[in-house]
């Protein structure tokens, strides 16, 4: 702002740029609880996967998110994501292979932990529908997690 501005004159000005952030460019929806479900993990030292490929998820037996990849390091962790009724069915990956915990925490739903199999695979059934999460602990005490993902 110009120095020479009265303090009435400042703050009119403020309050138009207030007006417009609030107004014609608000927050989306839902931000800041999201923001705060992604930071929001126990292990502050996980580290974070990153997408394999971040197209647009391609339905799978005629609906449903489909499969999803994410890698970190020499960990790849890949999910099919299958609809069933209001919720998912979530059939994973983990290469390498072992038996690892795998929690999936979904916003507002808490999380369900299971255990891969020494194939690495692992499958969750009934997994919420809504802001999702794939937190992977290695056999190694290692954490990794996966991005935060809609379902």
């Amino acid at each position: 702002m110009r120095n020479d501005m009265e303090p009435a004159e400042q703050q009119y000005w403020l309050d138009q740029v207030a007006h417009l952030v609030d107004h014609i460019d608000p927050v989306p929806a839902g931000l800041v609880e999201r923001a705060q479900f992604a930071v929001a993990i126990t292990d502050i030292d996980a580290e974070v996967a990153a997408w394999l490929d971040q197209r647009e998820l391609v339905g799978v037996r005629g609906g449903g998110p489909g499969t999803i990849t994410f890698f970190v390091g020499d960990l790849t962790v890949m999910v099919n994501v299958t609809r069933t009724g209001e919720s998912h069915r979530i059939d994973g990956w983990l290469v390498p292979a072992g038996e690892h915990a795998v929690e999936v925490r979904v916003a507002d739903h808490g999380s369900t932990t299971t255990t891969a199999d020494e194939g690495g695979r692992f499958v969750l059934t009934e997994v919420p529908r809504g802001t999702t999460q794939i937190l992977v602990r290695l056999s190694g005490g290692r954490a990794v997690v996966t991005p935060t993902v809609v379902l």
